[in-house]
């Protein structure tokens, strides 16, 4: 099979790679390549070959020969989200929308979809179901929930959407994000010595291992069509249904000897449990090998083996909020976060 994976150099992206190349798979990545800056460590392993593009910019003829295709490519928080949400709706959904029809016409069978679980909002108590009511908050988990509805319409005997509803991811990659909640205590409390806690901690986060992630993709890519097609599938655990109080007193066990505090009840109403029943009945070989304290430990093995200082911790490229700023306060992107020429050097005039 070969497999397109969009979103190749990102924090998922640099781990499917090799996943997939292990698997057996025939894998090119595509990236446009806004957080190629955040490398932290080395771990070895063999990646596919990345093309340099937008997705928005990719004709037919660059998606013929595929069959499959795993989507990861948008921008991919609720604070990048919210940062212009009128962007992030032209990427996130109608980029995402036009580019899964472009497969599809192409003659791509299975298309992917990276989704979340933050489209559940605000739950309250409830835990949620790939069949309960969605919620979204920000314009982020709206533009998955919409992408979602209109790749259902894409839906026919050829072209088989699967849309993965991610709980918030964790652990470590060479393309380090430092803006998810688990790595970013981890890294707080290695680079600190402090681990705090901005709200008063109750709001419930569901977490997934980006391990767990990929094999929740190789298992989306190998299942029947009929045990897919179309269908919404929350990847996790119910063992990881945390609140985020929980999530820093596991960080603090790990990373001993350090301040740990909490902070007042925040505006941020998100907060939701989440079932995980469907994606262990439609893919069996689907199971979650890591929880939060192992990705914890995995977290503090690489700071220990690279030195993380606390400038490489609070470093742009590690943030995509603060990356993507970076790149338009230098003029590396237009307002549409496409990449901008980059300008002729004139020598300076010999001095006479």
């Amino acid at each position: 099979m070969r497999v397109l994976f969009t979103g190749a150099d990102g924090y998922i992206g640099a781990v499917l790679g090799p996943r997939l190349l292990e698997h057996g798979y025939d894998a090119i990545g595509i990236d446009t390549g806004l957080y190629r800056r955040g490398w932290l460590f080395d771990d070895g392993r063999t990646r596919p070959m990345v093309m340099s593009r937008d997705t928005r910019q990719l004709s037919l003829s660059d998606l013929e020969g595929f069959d499959a295709v795993v989507h990861l490519a948008e921008l991919s928080n609720d604070p990048l989200g919210e940062n212009d949400p009128a962007i992030t709706m032209e990427i996130n959904h109608r980029g995402s929308v036009e580019f899964a029809r472009k497969c599809r016409e192409a003659g791509i069978g299975r298309f992917i979809y990276a989704s979340s679980c933050s489209i559940y909002g605000a739950a309250g108590s409830e835990v949620k179901s790939e069949m309960s009511s969605c919620e979204p908050q920000t314009a982020y988990a709206r533009c998955k929930v919409l992408v979602e509805r209109d790749l259902v319409e894409l839906t026919d005997s050829r072209f088989t959407p699967v849309f993965l509803r991610n709980a918030t991811a964790f652990g470590a990659s060479p393309r380090q994000r430092f803006d998810l909640v688990l790595n970013n205590l981890a890294g707080w409390a290695y680079t600190t010595g402090k681990i705090r806690v901005m709200s008063d901690g109750t709001p419930c986060r569901p977490l997934v291992h980006i391990e767990d992630i990929c094999q929740a993709i190789l298992c989306a890519l190998d299942a029947p069509r009929e045990a897919v097609c179309a269908e919404a599938f929350n990847v996790g655990d119910e063992s990881q249904n945390y609140t985020v109080r929980e999530i820093a007193e596991i960080v603090n066990d790990t990373f001993t000897d350090c301040d740990l505090s909490f902070g007042p009840s925040g505006p941020d109403n998100r907060s939701y449990r989440v079932s995980f029943a469907k994606i262990r009945a439609h893919m069996p070989n689907f199971r979650c090998q890591w929880n939060a304290q192992r990705g914890a430990r995995q977290l503090s093995g690489v700071f220990q083996r690279i030195q993380l200082d606390e400038a490489t911790f609070n470093a742009a490229p590690f943030t995509r909020l603060s990356e993507l700023r970076h790149l338009q306060h230098t003029e590396q992107l237009d307002l549409h976060l496409r990449w901008t020429p980059i300008p002729e050097i004139v020598p300076a005039l010999a001095r006479t």
